[in-house]
C-alpha cells in the first residue's frame, strides 16, 4: 500500500533544524502492519498516522521498530500538517496516551505549534537501572548533577533521565545501540534524556532512542514534557518556562520550550516551530 507522507522537521531552529517526522493524513487509518512498514521505510524516529474519529484526530505513531504511546515532535509536526490543511486553530488528537491538543499557526513559511502533553509524573529509580545506565554511557555517578537526581519521568511515555555536571560529557555522549535496545525494552523506556543546566530557565539535552530504533533524536517534545515535569515535581526554580536546546551536538539544532503550570501532575505546553523538509534534505543519525 503506497500512502502520501509528509516529511515535516519539528522544533527547529527558524528555518534549520528540527526533528524529522513523516505525517499521513487520511480518512481511516491503515492497519498496524502498513503502519509499522511504512515507517520503517522512511526511517524518521517516529512518523504519525492520522484519521478523523467523533470530530476529533485519532493519532498513531511509529518508530522505526516500534509503536509509541505519544511522540512530541510528531505532534508539533502533525500540527503544522492540520494546519496546512484547515487553517489556523486548536486541533484535539486521540492519541494511545489518551486525548491531547496541538496547535498550529502559520509564521511565514514556518509553522508556530503548541502541544498539552499528557499528565506528568516521577518516580525514583532502581539502583540496578540507574548502574546499567550509567555502564551504558560509561559514567561515573561522580559524573551526576544531583541538584537534579536521576529519575523516571513520564508524559504519556516512560523515560528515565540522568542530569551532567560537564557540557563536554554531553557532548561526548556515545553508546552501544544494541545494548541501548536491550536495556530500554527490559526496563520499558522510551528514551534515555541526559541533560545538562546551563541557566535554571535553559538546558542542553542529548536523547538516546534505541527502543525505537534510533541512537539518538534531534528534538524530543514527550521527553521535553516529562522533564518539565520533574522539575516542577523537584521545586526546581524554572520561572514557569523552560528552554531546551537539542540535536547541537549532531549538527541540528533544534529548540523547544515548556510552559509549566503550577499543579502538580498537570499538562505542560511544548511549543516550537515546524517547517516542511526539501525532497534532497538528509539528516543526521
Amino acid at each position: 500500500m503506497k500512502l502520501n507522507v509528509l516529511k515535516i522537521a519539528a522544533f527547529s531552529d527558524g528555518d534549520r533544524g528540527g526533528n524529522p517526522a513523516g505525517i499521513w493524513i487520511g480518512d481511516v487509518l491503515p492497519d498496524e502492519t502498513t503502519m509499522q512498514n511504512v515507517a520503517t521505510e522512511i526511517g524518521f524516529s517516529e512518523t504519525a498516522f492520522t484519521a478523523p474519529l467523533d470530530g476529533k484526530c485519532r493519532v498513531r505513531y511509529f518508530s522505526p521498530e516500534s509503536e509509541v504511546p505519544f511522540c512530541g515532535h510528531a505532534t508539533i509536526a502533525l500540527g503544522m500538517a492540520l494546519t496546512m490543511k484547515h487553517g489556523d486553530g486548536i486541533f484535539t488528537l486521540l492519541s494511545n496516551a489518551g486525548k491531547i491538543t496541538v496547535e498550529g499557526k502559520k509564521q511565514g513559511k514556518l509553522i508556530a505549534a503548541a502541544l498539552q502533553s499528557p499528565q506528568t509524573r516521577s518516580e525514583a529509580v532502581s539502583d540496578e537501572l540507574l548502574n546499567d545506565s550509567l555502564s551504558l554511557f560509561k559514567y561515573g555517578r561522580s559524573d551526576l548533577d544531583l541538584r537534579i537526581p536521576p529519575a523516571i519521568i513520564y508524559a504519556g511515555a516512560k523515560h528515565l533521565i540522568l542530569t551532567l555536571k560537564e557540557r563536554i560529557k554531553l557532548k561526548k555522549m556515545h553508546y552501544d545501540i544494541n545494548a541501548g535496545r536491550r536495556l530500554m525494552n527490559d526496563a520499558g523506556l522510551v528514551t534515555i534524556l541526559l541533560v545538562y543546566v546551563e541557566t535554571p530557565q535553559i538546558f542542553h539535552t542529548r536523547n538516546p532512542f534505541a527502543s525505537g530504533g534510533v541512537y539518538e533524536d534531534q528534538a524530543t517534545g514527550a521527553a521535553t514534557a516529562a522533564f518539565a515535569g520533574y522539575l516542577r515535581d523537584l521545586n526546581w526554580p524554572h520561572g514557569g518556562e523552560i528552554k531546551v536546546i537539542q540535536g547541537e551536538d549532531m549538527g541540528c539544532r533544534s529548540i523547544l520550550k515548556a510552559s509549566i503550570p503550577p499543579i502538580k501532575g498537570s499538562s505542560i505546553r511544548i511549543s516550537g516551530t515546524a517547517r516542511l523538509m526539501t525532497e534532497d534534505e538528509t539528516f543526521p543519525n
